[in-house]
Parts: C-alpha cells; structure tokens; sequence
C-alpha cells in the first residue's frame, strides 16, 4: 500500500502547514488472517497504523525505511536506466522512485528506493541520497550522478552510467565464468589424488608387503607420498588457511603492502597480462563518462584511477592528478603509470588536442574491450588442455606404480 500524496495540508487557524510524508516498512496479517508487508505513506508511525488498519492489515511490525539492504550492480544498473527512461517522459524525480517503488521487480530494492524518495523529498540530491542508503554504491557513481545533477543531464548520463555498470558486470560474469570448468578439473584431481594417494596405492602396498621382491622407485615414492599427504595433509590444509586469512587481513590494514601486492600481480605470466588489459579498459571507459558528465579532469583522473580496481594504479593516479593540478598534460601523466599502455597515452593525446576526450576515451574502451575478449577466450582454450593433461599424467604415474609391481609379482610367480 502506497499513498500517492507527496506531503499532507494540516488546516491551523490562520495559516496551512505542510506535513512531509515518510514511508514506512510494514509487516502483518490481512483480514483473512494472511501474512502480509509492504510499504505505506504516513506522517507518523500512529498515522500510519490508522491507514493499514482502515485497510484490514494489522500490523504486526512498522518501521521508518531507510535501512541498507542488498543492492548488486545489475539492481543499480537496472535502477538508473528506469529512471532516466521516466524522467525523459516527463516524470517528476520523485515520481519516477514512486513508479520504482512499485516495480515489483526491484524485489526488497524498494525499502532501499523508498528511503531514497523520502529523502529526495526533504531536499537531498539523488547522490547524496543513495549513498546514504547503500554502501554498494561507488565513489565515481556518486560523482557521475553529482556531476549530472549540476550539469542538468541527469537523464543522459544515468543511461551511460548504467551501461558502464553493465559492461563491468559481463566482465566480472567472464572472468567467474571461465573460472568455472578449471576449478571443477581441479576439484576432481584433488579427488582423484586422495583416492589413490589416501586408499589405493596404501591397500596395493599391503598386498604386496607379503612378498620379498623390490618395489619399482614409482611405486615406493608415489606410496610415500600417499603417507606424508595421509598423515600431514591437515596440516597443510590448516596452513593454508591461516595463511590466506594473514593475507586477506594484512591487505585490508596495511596500504603499502596491498599496493606492493598489486604491483607484483602485473609482472605474473599470464595474470600480469590480463591484469594490464582489464585495468586499461576500466580506466578509459570510467574516465570517458566522468568527463562526459562533467567531472574536473584532476578528480576524474583519481576515481578512474580506483576504479581500475587495481591500488597500485590507483595511488599513480592519486599522484598524477596533483601533477596534472601543477600544469602537466594527462597524456604526460598516463605514460608515467607503467600498466597503462603506451596507445592509451596516444589516444588521449590526439583528445587533448583535439578537444573530444571523453569520447576517444569511449573507442579507446572498445578497443580494449574487443582485447580483452580475446585474451578470455584464448586463456581458456589454452587453459583446459594443460589442466586435463596434468591430471590425466597424475592418474597415469598412479596406475603404473600400481601396475607395475603386479606385473612383476607375476613374472616372478610364472617363473617359479
């Protein structure tokens, strides 16, 4: 339930006061007895009690929306098309959240966007009220949507915005789609090797044990390491474990040292590479709609610089953006960053020059775009093979350790 009222007149002898509406979130039981929730307008919560019980809900729980819920990038996304569609028909902003509000595609999103509305009606920005009711939402999300409400083109950069949102989530969906295939190959050559390893190379040793011949070295080093993996494999597990959580922490409370980390990531083979594409293509497109929605170069360069995703290019970007302050050109900036290829500074060049950054930066996107297709596909075709051919090698050594001093053990038993 929803009131379509936006504030209520109260009548006072002599003068009119305005009563701002505020949504509340309920929960409760219908007239047949149903459970039910919602959201509803009221002024107060005793107001808004009234109006669900003049409706047949009883309501069992009533709070002020407002508070942070899930709100994943495809929901974002979705949000800004929708509204940037509805302000292009005419809509009021805070009639676009109403109409959201109501979407029954926006799931519990519309808590979130009910908040937002209330405070868009109390004078906050759409920036400020989004970020105050999600903490999913980006620093450069918030500067595009403050950039565009200066600017006056709220309605067409929410539309590039949730189109950079997109393309950032198809990346992120290739990148765990890939990922896929490889884990399960992995996974079952962890299986495969505790089963040999743990259970049945140990079981053909002590078949064997009976016997006084002399085990193939195969054999004797693939059973002795079933018994170091049977009896200290916990503790590598255990090792492992605190090893990846030291790790997790260090990087979120010592900056230096996640910086150090992230620079090492470029110089891996293969991940270095594909490293250096994605970072170049969050750049360009992130900076290419910072400045297209209005954005100071220096302060466009910063967010892009963190957009990458990447804290090592983001701290050259924090300090290229101070150059950039003190007189030196972006195109100069970018060829210090040592990720950022060398095109990428020719291109922005040419922009500079020729006063269309923002959208030499949009093909400069593409092109990196199209790369980095390529580097997925060509990763993954390369990537399956190889991991088949060493867990298909693994199972090889394990069955010849056991086969082999079989074969013997029948020699010797023909030959007696």
């Amino acid at each position: 339930m929803s009131c379509p009222l936006e504030f209520e007149i109260v009548k006072i002898p002599g003068f009119f006061v305005i009563t701002i509406m505020k949504t509340y979130e309920y929960k409760g039981y219908d007239s047949a007895g149903h459970a039910c929730k919602g959201l509803v307008e009221a002024e107060s919560v005793k107001n808004a009690r009234e109006k669900l019980a003049l409706s047949g809900i009883l309501a069992e729980r009533l709070s002020q929306t407002g508070r942070h819920v899930r709100f994943p990038v495809s929901t974002r996304a979705m949000v800004y098309r929708e509204i940037s569609t509805l302000l292009g028909a005419g809509l009021t902003l805070v009639r676009a959240l109403d109409v959201l509000i109501e979407s029954a595609e926006m799931g519990t999103s519309n808590v979130l966007l009910a908040g937002v509305r209330d405070k868009v009606k109390e004078g906050e920005s759409l920036a400020n009220a989004l970020s105050e009711a999600s903490h999913s939402m980006t620093s450069y999300e918030r500067a595009i949507i403050e950039s565009a409400e200066k600017s006056a083109t709220v309605e067409l950069m929410l539309e590039r915005l949730a189109c950079f949102l997109e393309e950032q989530q198809e990346i992120n969906d290739k990148i765990q789609a890939a990922l896929i295939y490889p884990s399960i190959v992995v996974t079952m050559g962890i299986c495969v090797a505790v089963l040999m390893l743990g259970f049945l190379l140990p079981r053909t040793n002590k078949i064997l044990d009976g016997s006084e011949m002399i085990l193939p070295w195969l054999t004797r080093f693939m059973v002795q390491s079933g018994q170091l993996m049977m009896k200290w494999g916990w503790l590598l597990l255990v090792g492992i474990f605190v090893a990846s959580g030291y790790l997790r922490n260090r990087l979120k409370s010592d900056s230096d040292f996640k910086v150090r980390w992230d620079k090492a990531l470029f110089n891996l083979p293969l991940w270095g590479r594909g490293y250096t594409i994605l970072v170049n293509l969050r750049f360009s497109r992130t900076l290419s709609i910072l400045l297209g929605g209005g954005v100071s170069l220096m302060e466009g360069l910063a967010l892009a610089g963190r957009a990458t995703g990447s804290a090592w290019i983001g701290s050259l970007a924090e300090a290229g953006a101070e150059s950039v302050r003190h007189g030196s050109s972006l195109s100069d900036v970018i060829r210090k960053i040592g990720p950022f290829s060398s095109s990428l500074a020719e291109w922005i060049q040419v922009g500079e020059a020729s006063g269309g950054l923002d959208r030499i930066l949009d093909s400069a996107g593409d092109r990196y775009q199209a790369r980095w297709n390529r580097f997925v596909s060509t990763s993954i075709s390369f990537l399956e093979p190889v991991l088949i051919l060493l867990i298909g090698g693994f199972v090889l050594l394990v069955t010849l350790s056991i086969l082999l001093p079989i074969m013997a053990l029948t020699r010797m038993t023909g030959g007696v």
